[in-house]
Parts: structure tokens; C-alpha cells; sequence
């Protein structure tokens, strides 16, 4: 048996209710279409993959996000590409340059017009036993609300603003873009139908969501925080270790994630990540 064919790939679910782990797969090298298929059906199925040991440069990277859909650069210029890759970001903290936080729940550029249909996260230094990822399921965060509350957020609209990166970014010491252009909020439903698995999940965060529409900050904000404590219930978060070669697929239609930030800023990290692009939200 070698790797890249359909009868290599091994998948294993990581908790009952979101992530998978899968081994057989070597993606320095192009897959097929029938194991490229079976790696996407388990993305798909499972929200979020793990494939451990990826010896992958950039460009194959790129190569690899693009059989997903188009690769393209943050949308707000918040952070630089890499130096031959603009549409690559390198995420990295070192004693030279202190990266900008992500310690918060949140779906990647939930502010844009079309916001990424998954990302790609590639570790290359990682501190030990630290710098941990969370991602929660938003079908299963949708199904199990309160039938009122369900009843209530069905067919509601919200406007989600990319003013939270900027405020982020100027924080001291921080590679984050000072000067962003941020362009008004973009509406999307609060509960949107994935385009190829039918299902439907919750769609908003308190980083970038800032109000359901007809409503003010102030009358929105408890109800964005109930649906992000029940989203991020236990039960229903994975929770990624970080090993040198790791490699993390999510779909960000139906999920948030959330960077743990709990080492010193001299550690060194360094990750690669690249986004697919993604369709307007709809109902």
C-alpha cells in the first residue's frame, strides 16, 4: 500500500462530535482525484482534519488550497504575505516580532462580501505544550438551541465589520497592519445552508458580528453570547495540540476557532496558512 491512494488514507474520529484524524496522505506530493475526493469527504463529514508530519513548502501549499477554490491574500492586508507568496500569511511570534492575537472565537473574515470557505494551517515552530487551537461545530451549536431561541435567530440577518481587526491591530507590539482601509459591514443570515452539504449552522461571532439587523449593539450582545457559550460547550470543541508538521484543514461555514495565546512572546511559533475562497452566505 503507498500513500496518495484511496486504500492509504486512514480516518479517525478525534471527539464524538467534530474532528478527524487522517494518516496516508502525504500532500508534498499532488493527490489524485479519488484520494483528494475521500480527504474532502472527510472534511466535510468531520468539520475539521488533522493530517500529522507534513514536510510541505509553501507553494505546494498554495498548490494544494487551490484544488478547494481560489487562494487569495487577507482581504484587509491585516498582515503581510509571505516574501514570495502574497497569498500565503505567515503567523509568527519570535523575540523580533510579536504576532497579533487570535485568542477569540471566530469564523476567518466573517466581514468580507465572501468569506474564506476553509483554511489551511501548516505548523512550522510551535512552543511545546502550547499555542493550542479550539474549533467548535456550529450545525450541532444550531440543532441543540432552545426551540424559542432557534425559532427566534431563523431568518434573522446580521452585520458583521472588519473594525475588530483594526482595533487588534493596533495594539503595541504587534505585526498587525496599522493603517486599514475597513470597508462597511457586510449582512449575512445568522443561520446560513452550506452550499454542498446541505446542512445549516450558526453563523456569527462576537469578534466580528457586532448586531442582528433592527437591533442595537447593547440589545444584540446577549444573544451573541449565548450562542457562542453554547457553541463553545465542551462536548463540542476540538482541541489541537500542536507537533511540528502538523496540518489543519477547517471549514469555516460551519465552524469558529479560537488560538490559545498562553505562550511568552519570545517563544517562537511560526505557521503558514492559506484560505479557499468561499460563496456569499445564504439561507
Amino acid at each position: 500500500m503507498t500513500a496518495n491512494s484511496p486504500d492509504s488514507i486512514k480516518i479517525a474520529k478525534l471527539t464524538p462530535n467534530i474532528g478527524a484524524k487522517v494518516t496516508g496522505v502525504n500532500l508534498a506530493e499532488r493527490l489524485d482525484k479519488a484520494t483528494f475526493d475521500a480527504l474532502k469527504a472527510a472534511l466535510l463529514e468531520h468539520l475539521v482534519v488533522h493530517l500529522p508530519e507534513q514536510d510541505l513548502p509553501p507553494g505546494a501549499q498554495i498548490n494544494f488550497t487551490e484544488r478547494f477554490g481560489a487562494v487569495e491574500p487577507h482581504p484587509l492586508g491585516s498582515r503581510k504575505g509571505h516574501p514570495e507568496f502574497e497569498n500565503l500569511l505567515v503567523l509568527e511570534n519570535n523575540p523580533n516580532r510579536r504576532g497579533a492575537r487570535n485568542d477569540f472565537w471566530h469564523s476567518d473574515i466573517s466581514c468580507a462580501p465572501t468569506p474564506p470557505a476553509l483554511t489551511v494551517l501548516h505548523a512550522i515552530t510551535v512552543p511545546q505544550g502550547k499555542g493550542d487551537t479550539l474549533i467548535c461545530n456550529m450545525y450541532r451549536a444550531f440543532e441543540e438551541l432552545p426551540e424559542d431561541v432557534k425559532t427566534k435567530v431563523d431568518g434573522l440577518t446580521a452585520e458583521h465589520s472588519g473594525e475588530a481587526i483594526h482595533r487588534r491591530n493596533e495594539a503595541a507590539d504587534t505585526d498587525g497592519a496599522k493603517s486599514i482601509d475597513v470597508p462597511p459591514p457586510e449582512v449575512h443570515p445568522v443561520v446560513r445552508r452550506h452550499p454542498e452539504t446541505g446542512r445549516r449552522a450558526l453563523f456569527t461571532n462576537r469578534f466580528f458580528t457586532t448586531r442582528f439587523t433592527g437591533m442595537t449593539e447593547e440589545e444584540s450582545a446577549p444573544l451573541l453570547e449565548m450562542i457562542e457559550a453554547r457553541a463553545t460547550e465542551p462536548d463540542n470543541v476540538y482541541r489541537h495540540h500542536w507537533q511540528p508538521g502538523d496540518l489543519l484543514i477547517w471549514d469555516n461555514r460551519c465552524t469558529m476557532h479560537y488560538a490559545v495565546y498562553d505562550y511568552d512572546p519570545s517563544e517562537p511559533r511560526r505557521m503558514h496558512r492559506t484560505t479557499a475562497a468561499g460563496d456569499r452566505p445564504a439561507a
